[in-house]
Parts: C-alpha cells; sequence; structure tokens
C-alpha cells in the first residue's frame, strides 16, 4: 500500500469538497478546482476528511493502482491547501540591468537580450513586482493552484537559468546556487 495514499486530508472551515463522476471538486475561499481521479481509486469523503482506497476489482495492474493512490491523494491534498491558503513564489533577477515591470497580468523582463521578454499569465495568478534600490528585481506570483505556478516559474527560469559562474540568471528568493571556480583558478 502507498504510504502517502493512506493518510487522510482533513477539511479545513470554509472548504467544501464534492466528487461526482470520477472528478473532485473543491471550493474554497481562494477560488475552485477540479481533479480527475481514475476508476481505480476510490475516494470517500465524510466526518471533515477525505479518504483513498484502492479498488482491488479494477483491471489496471498493481503497481498502478499503488501510484495512482499516491498521486491522487497529493494532487487533492494540494487543491485542499491552495483554496484555502494559497500557494505563493517569490523569483529574484539577479544580474546587472535585470529588470522586471507588470501591466496587469502582462509581465515584461529586460534580460540582457536585444528585445524584452513578455509573458501573458492567466487570470488565476496574481502577480507582483519590487524593484528596490540597490536590492535585486523581484516578481511575487500567487495562486491556489500549485501545478499552474509551478509551471509558470519554470517557464520564467527558463528565460535564464541560474550560471554557476557569475550565479546571475532568475533565482527563486533565498536560493543558493553552487559556485565554480572559473578557469584562472585552475591555471596555478
Amino acid at each position: 500500500m502507498s504510504r502517502i495514499g493512506n493518510l487522510p486530508i482533513s477539511i479545513p472551515a470554509g472548504v467544501t469538497v464534492s466528487y461526482n463522476d470520477g472528478v473532485v471538486s473543491v471550493k474554497g475561499p481562494k477560488g475552485e478546482l477540479s481533479q480527475k481521479v481514475d476508476s481505480s481509486i476510490k475516494v470517500n469523503i465524510e466526518d471533515a476528511q477525505i479518504t483513498f482506497e484502492v479498488d482491488e476489482n479494477s483491471p489496471v495492474n498493481y503497481k498502478q493502482k499503488q501510484a495512482f493512490h499516491g498521486l491522487y491523494r497529493s494532487l487533492v491534498n494540494n487543491m485542499v491547501v491552495g483554496v484555502s491558503e494559497g500557494y505563493k513564489k517569490e523569483l529574484e533577477l539577479v544580474g546587472v540591468g535585470y529588470r522586471v515591470s507588470n501591466q496587469g497580468n502582462v509581465i515584461e523582463f529586460a534580460l540582457g537580450y536585444t528585445h524584452p521578454i513578455f509573458i501573458q499569465l492567466p487570470k488565476e495568478v496574481k502577480v507582483e513586482t519590487k524593484s528596490e534600490r540597490n536590492q535585486n528585481p523581484l516578481l511575487i506570483l500567487e495562486s491556489c493552484d500549485k501545478q499552474l505556478i509551478g509551471l509558470i516559474c519554470a517557464k520564467i527560469r527558463s528565460f535564464r537559468k541560474p550560471e554557476p559562474y557569475k550565479g546571475k540568471g532568475i533565482l527563486f528568493k533565498g536560493e543558493v546556487i553552487r559556485r565554480k571556480s572559473g578557469k584562472s583558478a585552475s591555471a596555478k
């Protein structure tokens, strides 16, 4: 049995969870999310808790059932946490002349290329930019959908991946990049 899949999810106050036709819907103060669940997993909602069980009679093979058991429990847990508390990611732009600004949900990056980079965010994501003197520009993303915010952060990081020699690039706030010494250090 999956150890993660066996853990029950407690439903916080203000959050409603429903399960019909293989789809779990979670609604809370921060938004509404839904997730399709495979037929090999049974979802039980009772006493302000959600539990997941493997359906032994389904035609899916044993290993796949075990994988689904933990997967869907984690996905639904992320949804419950997202609609109640939300998720927040902070990205820091480290580099000379790197800038970020936003107008609504359109973000403009100046990352040392010959042209600015624009990215349009979905309406589910709230964005805020901070540019203070003698500080690296900061990009703050908030959403109730953990998968969506992770995908957007990965896309933004792909514009300028952190590099190990000078430490420049787009980093998560507080992320430490392992630095390498350049070729001048090995010449001795």
